[in-house]
């Protein structure tokens, strides 16, 4: 049995706005309410793919500040890199992959989102400046992370 081993690597940015609240997007595939983010395009860099996914799905353009966490879908093989963000431009349009957006405050994101989306907003929102590092099986995060 061929069992394939190679990852996925995927960026996703959470806008923080002036009132310290994060932008989520209602995905159109699932509902979910996750920040945006997609995954990396072979030829691109980590900060161009970065600003692609947010832009194709918000219409914002965004500048990333720092790298808050790097997470592990150990079901699905998936390699997340999370940054906090800021807007420098464009304005908020649905598009083909989100239906709708919502600021939300740090209290407002556990409601919202699986423990597995709602820690990376959390960590990017909250963190120290040092990027954590976590696994979860796209649901539960699985040990305590550094």
């Amino acid at each position: 049995m061929h069992h394939d081993s190679r990852h996925s690597v995927s960026v996703a940015g959470v806008i923080v706005d002036d009132q310290q609240r994060a932008l989520l997007i209602q995905r159109r595939d699932n509902g979910h309410w996750e920040a945006p983010g997609g995954v990396l395009e072979l030829e691109e860099d980590v900060v161009s793919g970065l600003r692609r996914e947010v832009r194709e799905e918000t219409g914002l353009e965004v500048e990333p500040e720092l790298l808050t966490g790097v997470y592990k879908n150990m079901e699905r093989g998936i390699v997340a890199l999370v940054f906090r963000c800021r807007a420098v431009g464009g304005a908020l349009t649905e598009t083909d992959e989100s239906r709708a957006f919502r600021w939300v405050t740090a209290e407002e994101i556990k409601g919202l989102s699986v423990e597995a989306f709602a820690v990376r907003v959390l960590d990017a929102m909250q963190g120290d400046g040092r990027p954590v590092i976590r696994q979860h099986d796209g649901v539960h995060v699985i040990g305590s992370g550094l």
